[in-house]
């Protein structure tokens, strides 16, 4: 095609007046192809879908399958048209059921994008309003520095968009309001509740001892304990956000999306926190704005 010829001249030739003079003759050919209104917003949508594919592969270890994959389909059509009939043969047949298995394969980020549409605006819940996040921050803020300076190690998931009634219910409910005295206490060892994870909904402590998926990232700092493996499990596969402290070094830590960020002091802390969870003031209220019922 011209338009190929065109586009491989112009990297060829990235100087001077040839550059504009091969962008004419690219944009020209561009015209000859008599494309629509409708394909070029056909073209952006299929392309915003990919970009976001990308942006929920990006880091995981479907990224190196994703890769695997068009290696194999690169494969099969190179040895199709090399003749190589039974090394084609064979691909294509690998391919037909790796078709089946993609589904399966890649199950968590399926499940992920569903989830990210599913917590579009027009689905949107909120557990915040800005008078309980400023209590429920508060409250955490007074806790944080006790339970550092102490040593003693915690794990808090604060839940938002996505719903944790499934993990919820692995732990002990308390349903009470957020307090620094709650938080210790909970976090204190040799308590029945100090081990698993706290899951806060809004300014209330829905419940503690709660047990989370760990993640099976192998590119993991092999320092990280169980404890950090579960915040940033539980941030893989939802949209919530995990503040841990650890028991050895004390050492804040918060997870979110899957992301690790480490040596937080309390400033910072409130800093991402307030960025991550923090309503909009002037947020008016939700189309579906109903709460999970505690």
């Amino acid at each position: 095609m011209e338009l190929t010829f065109f586009i491989g001249e112009l990297f060829e030739n990235l100087q001077g007046a040839k550059v504009m003079a091969i962008w004419d003759r690219i944009v020209a050919a561009i015209l000859q192809l008599n494309i629509g209104w409708r394909d070029i917003i056909d073209i952006i949508i299929i392309a915003y879908i990919f970009y976001r594919l990308i942006l929920i592969i990006r880091g995981t270890r479907a990224e190196q399958l994703v890769k695997g994959l068009v290696l194999l389909l690169l494969a099969m059509v190179v040895s199709d048209k090399a003749g190589l009939d039974t090394l084609h043969w064979m691909l294509k047949q690998f391919m037909t059921v790796g078709l089946i298995a993609i589904p399966i394969v890649f199950q968590p980020e399926l499940r992920r994008a569903l989830e990210q549409l599913g917590r579009g605006r027009f689905f949107r819940r909120s557990y915040w309003n800005p008078q309980e996040f400023d209590q429920m921050l508060e409250e955490l803020m007074k806790a944080i520095p006790v339970l550092v300076k102490k040593r003693i190690g915690a794990l808090i998931v604060l839940e938002r968009e996505t719903g944790l009634k499934e993990l919820i219910e692995t732990g002990i409910r308390i349903d009470g309001t957020v307090s620094a005295e709650l938080l210790i206490n909970i976090f204190f060892p040799r308590t029945p509740l100090h081990d698993g994870a706290l899951i806060m909904q809004g300014n209330h402590v829905a419940a503690a001892g709660c047990y989370l998926p760990l993640t099976d990232d192998p590119y993991l700092n092999k320092e990280l304990g169980t404890r950090h493996r579960a915040g940033i499990g539980i941030t893989e596969q939802s949209d919530a956000v995990a503040v841990m402290i650890s028991e050895e070094t004390g050492i804040i830590s918060v997870a979110h999306n899957g992301v690790l960020t480490r040596y937080l002091d309390e400033k910072k802390l409130r800093n991402l926190l307030t960025d991550l969870c923090a309503p909009a003031r002037s947020e008016g209220p939700a189309i579906w704005p109903w709460r999970n019922s505690r």
